[in-house]
């Protein structure tokens, strides 16, 4: 998934970001509201991790409401408010602004994690911390994978791209598709990164089930589709 970490703390900002990448997911950061905002004017997020106080005429909430009014690229994203801020008040207030949770500083970074998983899976289908399609198994909490039992040797990346296909049966995802929501800022779009990931991917989940057919089918001109076994 591709996230939005917005926060004036560069150390923080940076060490949510790296722990969030190790998760599989594409991360881009800005440390003040109006760098913010021109990122998501220019990309499409599933999730913005935003900080409250920051300086300058945008704070947390001035970008929360922003988003809620239709300042972000595509989708509206989810949003998550990070502060130290700890108030009912304070998180009344925040949730008012449109924000979708929040979380207090100082924060562990496991239920930073447990808080994104949650997010994200609000308008999947399949829902849950373990996603199941056909013989195809997801832990998304421990980032592991399998098919028909067998346990699938994958990186990060390929965590995400299946993830994404498993959130989506049967519908066909265009490589632009996978590049805006599994890769970040610095992917270079006239590479061929999804082709080649989709392709390791795929043989992966071939290899480990050699007497059924492979799950991944290429839609020619269109992208690619996960069988949706129903």
């Amino acid at each position: 998934m591709r996230l939005l970490v917005v926060d004036d703390e560069v150390d923080l900002a940076e060490a949510v970001a790296t722990g969030l990448r190790r998760e599989g997911h594409a991360v881009d950061v800005a440390h003040d509201g109006a760098s913010a905002l021109d990122a998501l004017t220019v990309d499409e997020y599933d999730l913005v991790l935003l900080d409250i106080t920051m300086p300058g005429e945008h704070d947390g909430l001035a970008v929360c409401r922003a988003i809620r009014d239709g300042a972000a690229a595509g989708p509206m994203p989810r949003v998550l408010l990070l502060t130290a801020r700890d108030t009912v008040d304070d998180r009344v207030i925040g949730l008012d602004a449109g924000a979708d949770d929040y979380l207090v500083k100082p924060f562990a970074f496991r239920e930073l994690s447990a808080r994104v998983r949650t997010l994200l899976r609000r308008d999947a289908a399949p829902s849950g911390a373990v996603i199941e399609v056909g013989d195809l198994r997801l832990d998304t909490a421990r980032q592991e994978a399998t098919r028909h039992g067998v346990a699938l040797d994958l990186t990060p990346k390929e965590l995400a791209v299946l993830h994404w296909f498993l959130t989506r049966p049967g519908a066909v995802v265009s490589q632009e598709e996978l590049l805006t929501h599994v890769w970040d800022a610095n992917a270079d779009p006239f590479t061929a990164t999804v082709r080649v990931t989709v392709g390791t991917l795929r043989r992966k989940l071939e290899a480990a089930r050699a007497d059924a057919p492979g799950p991944l089918a290429t839609i020619i001109g269109q992208g690619y589709r996960l069988r949706d076994p129903a």
